[in-house]
């Protein structure tokens, strides 16, 4: 069954959620900063207060415990510390999660996105493999910018400007490094076949 069925039930995710108690001493350590991290304060699905296993892509990584918890130490800062604003870092997710048809990703980056201030309208125009209508300049400026880069696997010298211009080099390294942080967790996602809640839109495929 594709993994973008939204019908998909966890038990037909690859890896199955391994409780606290059959955690070895790594993986509790990357459970344990989890939850005492800015994560689970954002309501993710993946990590929730109280719980005693983690969703996808936490659950998965935690296979690999060391890098997950080196992993989350990157993530966090580009989540929650990077130098692009969270609406545009959001946007950028979202053009990430668009490219994989990482569809979790997606679902789970989008209230984000919506909450940080981006009109949706901007997001509707993704999910259909559209070039958005109606961008601000900072929005274009970080459209342009990951759209190339994800699709060309280059920048050009106007679209790198652009971004140095609003965000300076730090914000050039935040921005690529959240592209490619989020490339991977697409991948994770994808294949774990991480489903989608209930009632949930799945983006289609282009």
């Amino acid at each position: 069954m594709n993994q973008h069925d939204s019908n998909q039930s966890t038990d037909q995710q690859r890896f199955k959620r391994i409780h606290l108690d059959e955690m070895t001493p790594d993986q509790k350590i990357y459970f344990n900063g989890l939850m005492s991290g800015p994560v689970s304060g954002t309501g993710s699905k993946g990590v929730v207060q109280g719980a005693t296993s983690l969703g996808a892509p936490f659950n998965v990584l935690l296979r690999s415990p060391v890098l997950a918890e080196r992993l989350r130490k990157v993530g966090e800062y580009l989540r929650f510390e990077s130098s692009i604003p969270k609406r545009l870092n959001e946007f950028a997710i979202l053009v990430t999660a668009r490219t994989w048809t990482a569809q979790y990703e997606w679902y789970a980056h989008l209230r984000l996105a919506i909450k940080e201030g981006l009109n949706p309208e901007l997001a509707t125009d993704l999910a259909q493999g559209k070039r958005p209508k109606n961008m601000q300049p900072d929005e274009e400026a970080v459209y342009n910018f990951c759209h190339e880069l994800h699709t060309t696997h280059q920048v050009s010298d106007a679209h790198y400007k652009a971004v140095l211009d609003l965000f300076g080099e730090q914000g050039v390294v935040d921005l690529m490094v959240v592209s490619g942080y989020y490339v991977m967790v697409s991948m994770v996602l994808n294949v774990n076949r991480t489903p989608l809640p209930d009632g949930a839109v799945p983006i289609p495929e282009l």
